[in-house]
């Protein structure tokens, strides 16, 4: 470790400690040349399995950059795309491994991009999960409207989601999942 004011490479480790939520490891440290005192933060290196079986250190800006290529066209702000790979990389860490298969990366970002805009969701879903006709989207969208009937009786009468508000989506959306269920 060089030390950030004078580039001695000689420091000493005056104090370790975890982080709250066991993700890194907080140091302080001393440089021996000039006598500086500075503090490191050491975090777990995410390492991405590949289906070659080759592996690549995470990064969250390819994942959000395929979050982005779905979000094309809509609603969605860079710095909602920032949150989105924040809460991918915070679900992969939270997962406790160091080497995270390809396929949970993905998976990972399935669950924010859906509450984030649905028809992003559905356009990231249709190449993840290699959607091969309109049945599957169908079946998909099935489950969409389950959910947001399920998240509506869940907040009560007299809440947004139960007046159709939905992230995402428009009242002409929830006007037309209405009428698809009741007619």
């Amino acid at each position: 470790m060089h030390c950030p004011f004078c580039r001695n490479s000689d420091t000493k480790v005056l104090d370790s400690r975890v982080a709250e939520d066991g993700g890194s490891i907080r140091r302080r440290r001393a440089c021996l040349g000039c006598e500086q005192r500075f503090t490191t933060v050491e975090q777990m290196q995410l390492t991405v399995l590949k289906r070659s079986g080759a592996t690549e250190p995470f990064n969250r800006e390819k994942a959000v950059a395929g979050a982005r290529k779905a979000c094309k066209g809509r609603p969605v702000t860079q710095d909602q795309l920032a949150c989105l790979g924040q809460q991918v990389e915070d679900a992969l860490r939270a997962l406790g491994s160091a080497e995270i298969p390809a396929h949970q990366v993905g998976l990972a970002i399935l669950t924010p991009l859906r509450e984030l805009d649905e028809v992003a969701y559905l356009r990231f879903a249709s190449v993840y999960r290699s959607f091969e006709s309109a049945a599957d989207f169908e079946a998909e969208i099935a489950l969409l409207r389950l959910d947001r009937e399920a998240a509506a009786l869940a907040a009560g009468p007299g809440s947004h989601a139960a007046c159709g508000g939905t992230v995402g989506g428009s009242g002409k959306d929830a006007e037309r999942a209405t009428s698809a269920t009741t007619g």
